[in-house]
């Protein structure tokens, strides 16, 4: 069980090193825009290319993950991450090349998650995939709070081409390591069939995903706004800005692993974690929304954060539980719900906070978070006969000769 650990680690790693692809032009941003002559409407156009292809591409990376392997998988992604940030270091003069990276980009990112999520179900048994799936999330936290102070040191030396290059050598080196390592066999038998066609169409999965995508929907407004917020509402400057709206990230880094080891610990009480860690988010926005002191504010919207990303152990091991073999396809289906919500939320919070003030904006936030809490009262964590019937029963597979294994090297689900 040791090397399964260790690769659940490698998973983390890897999704810091995403991380870092992901934010650096959000960091190095200041850099390009002056070189490139871009506008502030450009740049968003920018990031909103890669959250494009990545929610677009959720589905097909989570298949890809079922048909070939996370092992596969991850280290053509890995190895892509890194090739397109070097070729957006190098290429990145046009406007429209920045644009077109940043797409292909996302369309690379998307299997990441939905990767690790078919990786976790093949190798580790249903009560470790909670505090598993949390540590590979919680590199969300962990990239968020490298990227800013790495890349801006190395920006202040050497530019913001020197910057993106740097930034790419974790995932040219977690490409590497993936072609290099060797998975463990099956370790649970619903992970061990070969997955079949379609998407689990039970009303918990759906339920799953719908609160996933309200989860998405709060997430995302402290990852885009809550700097902002501090700056333009609560009216601190910028250095106090700065080191508070790194709090939430840092809170999560506990978090979210802490929330996926509570909800493997807990038999009969599990949905208690997504329970009371969304509806506690709701209630510290609905706090620091209302709140006239800045500094409370300030803390119960780190508080926020740091609970609504609690939950996400408990959402990946339970879409494992009900898909099993199609953990992949379904993880796909589940993260593009959430990166929906990611989409709509950055644009239709500031927008209401507009019409109707920033406390109603985020009040607005809080009862989605209390909504997604309460979907959990419907949610079981197995498919239930009907979904069951879907694929009959899963049929493990026999055990694969070493010898076999040694001339085959392949993903981490042997069809």
């Amino acid at each position: 069980m040791k090397r399964e650990w260790a690769l659940v680690g490698l998973l983390s790693l890897t999704a810091t090193a995403s991380y870092l692809c992901r934010v650096n032009v959000s960091v190095a941003g200041a850099g390009m825009r002056s070189e490139l002559g871009l506008t502030q409407t450009q740049m968003g156009a920018v990031f909103s290319a890669f959250l494009f292809g990545y929610a677009l591409c959720q589905i097909p990376g989570g298949m890809l993950a079922d048909r070939w392997g996370a092992r596969r998988v991850l280290a053509a992604a890995s190895l892509g991450w890194a090739a397109i940030t070097a070729a957006l270091a190098g290429l990145g003069a046009f406007y429209a090349a920045v644009l077109v990276l940043r797409l292909l980009l996302g369309v690379l990112e998307a299997p990441m998650f939905p990767s690790a999520a078919r990786a976790i179900a093949a190798w580790l048994p249903p009560g470790q995939r909670g505090r598993a799936n949390g540590m590979v999330i919680a590199a969300i936290g962990l990239g968020s709070a490298i990227a800013p102070p790495l890349i801006t040191a190395v920006m202040l030396r050497g530019g913001w081409r020197t910057a993106l290059l740097v930034s790419a050598l974790p995932a040219l080196l977690a490409g590497a390591a993936w072609l290099k390592v060797r998975v463990p066999g099956q370790a649970a038998p619903e992970a061990a069939a070969p997955a079949p066609a379609g998407l689990p169409r039970s009303r918990s999965f759906l339920l799953l995903t719908l609160s996933y995508t309200l989860q998405g929907y709060t997430g995302y407004i402290f990852v885009f706004w809550f700097y902002l917020y501090l700056v333009e509402v609560r009216h601190f400057d910028l250095l106090r800005s700065a080191a508070l709206s790194s709090m939430p990230w840092i809170l999560s880094i506990v978090s979210i692993p802490a929330g996926g080891w509570l909800f493997d610990r807990m038999s009969h009480w599990r949905r208690a974690v997504p329970v009371l860690g969304m509806a506690g988010a709701g209630l510290f926005t609905a706090i620091g929304a209302a709140t006239a002191s800045p500094y409370a504010a300030a803390i119960s919207l780190a508080l926020a954060t740091a609970l609504i990303l609690s939950v996400e152990g408990a959402f990946w091991a339970t879409m494992t539980a009900l898909a099993g073999p199609r953990s992949g396809t379904a993880g796909g289906l589940m993260n593009m719900g959430s990166n929906l919500g990611g989409l709509i939320s950055p644009a239709l919070t500031p927008w209401l906070a507009a019409r109707f003030g920033w406390e109603r904006a985020l009040h607005v936030s809080a009862a989605l978070a209390v909504l997604g809490a309460l979907l959990w009262f419907w949610i079981r964590e197995t498919p239930g006969p009907a979904a069951a019937a879907e694929t009959g029963p899963p049929t493990p597979l026999p055990p694969v000769p070493e010898q076999q294994q040694r001339r085959r090297p392949g993903g981490d689900a042997a069809p």
